[in-house]
């Protein structure tokens, strides 16, 4: 069995046979969130061997990139599994099937064979020559929206952030955070909050008086800031100070008209995540607002042999879910069957009571009384 890749060690795959020829394969699968890793399981259970194709360094997708730590309840049969814990059961899930990784780098080339297989290659030169294509990029590969402040971007991975990735970097910091959605409430409640991530201040600064956050967690900052734990400013970030190549202060512009000058270690800008399309809008295949068109028999695209399901695609009646993609998943590798195995007859068998599966999986096929 090839190794495994995991949300914590993740790491490219071998990019090219020892030959130098490409690799050849029956699947490729560009996109390593939750729903790319399970495709991963609905292929290997019709003996369909797959490569996974990702542009982050590590799977997960949006589930790590975005909320690692945040609960997910809409999950059958799990009540609450944090994004990495969702991620990491998926790639045990996933174990059997020996799929093999190829992270940060990105498809950039797309071409049909003759004899109807797919010519790909990535942005790190790895070539392939698949059978079938399953695009599962979630809504493309994400790009923080930035601050539009002239010279600020100096700072970006010093005292600037558009992500939080290691929050105890930011413990015992005079914080400033831009933004009025989810992220920005969140992450501010969460370092005023009592632990190891506490800051020693935090100001939340927002545009306006209102917020796309939910309502419980702006009652909590609101709560917060009259008890002088926290900070809540209207303005804008217009400009800031800095000293000896280190940002000291930014200054914001109030509904007032008027300019202040707040001093801080660290700057948390939250204004959401501007999703690309990438490469994949010039493979050819038919858009409809920057998502791929699929039919809702096969999750086929207008290509055949190339397939789309998760947050990538679009069909009268989508809902952006997870679970709406794990079904798309299950569909699509019974439809891929016959450019694998064409000559091969495909049951739906369930790994309740199939020994095949069974044997597939490595598990026993149990005894009933």
């Amino acid at each position: 069995m090839e190794p495994q890749a995991s949300a914590e060690t993740a790491r490219p795959a071998e990019g090219t046979a020892a030959s130098g020829a490409p690799i050849e394969t029956d699947a490729l699968i560009v996109g390593a969130g939750p729903v790319g890793l399970f495709q991963v399981f609905e292929l290997g259970l019709l003996e369909i061997k797959a490569h996974i194709i990702d542009s982050l360094a590590y799977p997960g997708g949006q589930c790590i990139e975005l909320y690692p730590d945040k609960p997910i309840y809409d999950i059958p049969a799990v009540p609450v599994c944090t994004g990495k814990e969702l991620t990491d059961n998926l790639l045990k899930q996933i174990e059997p099937f020996g799929a093999t990784f190829h992270l940060g780098q990105e498809v950039t080339l797309v071409n049909r064979r003759e004899d109807g297989r797919f010519d790909v290659e990535t942005s790190k030169g790895t070539r392939f020559i698949s059978k079938t294509i399953f695009i599962a990029g979630g809504v493309g590969s994400f790009q923080p929206r930035t601050l539009k402040v002239d010279g600020l971007e100096a700072f970006d991975g010093t005292q600037l952030h558009y992500r939080v990735k290691n929050p105890q970097q930011f413990a015992g910091k005079n914080l400033v955070i831009v933004g009025g959605g989810d992220s920005a409430l969140d992450w501010a409640l969460n370092f005023v909050g009592e632990g190891p991530n506490k800051a020693e201040s935090v100001i939340l600064v927002h545009r306006r008086d209102g917020f796309k956050a939910a309502p419980a967690s702006v009652a909590k900052m609101r709560e917060l800031c009259e008890a002088y734990e926290m900070q809540f400013m209207v303005g804008q970030v217009t400009g800031f100070d800095a000293a000896d190549g280190r940002l000291q202060s930014v200054k914001v512009t109030g509904g007032d008209g008027v300019t202040r000058v707040v001093p801080l270690d660290m700057l948390l800008v939250f204004f959401g995540l501007s999703p690309k399309l990438g490469p994949i809008a010039e493979w050819g295949l038919a858009l409809e607002r920057k998502q791929i068109v699929v039919d809702t028999e096969k999750f086929e695209t207008n290509v055949p042999g190339i397939f789309a399901v998760g947050d990538v695609n679009t069909y009268p009646g989508k809902k952006k879910l997870i679970l709406s993609g794990f079904h798309e998943a299950a569909l699509a590798a019974f439809a891929a069957a016959p450019f694998v195995f064409p000559d091969k007859r495909i049951h739906l068998q369930y790994t309740t009571t199939s020994p095949k599966l069974h044997k597939v999986l490595g598990v026993e096929t149990p005894v009933f009384d």
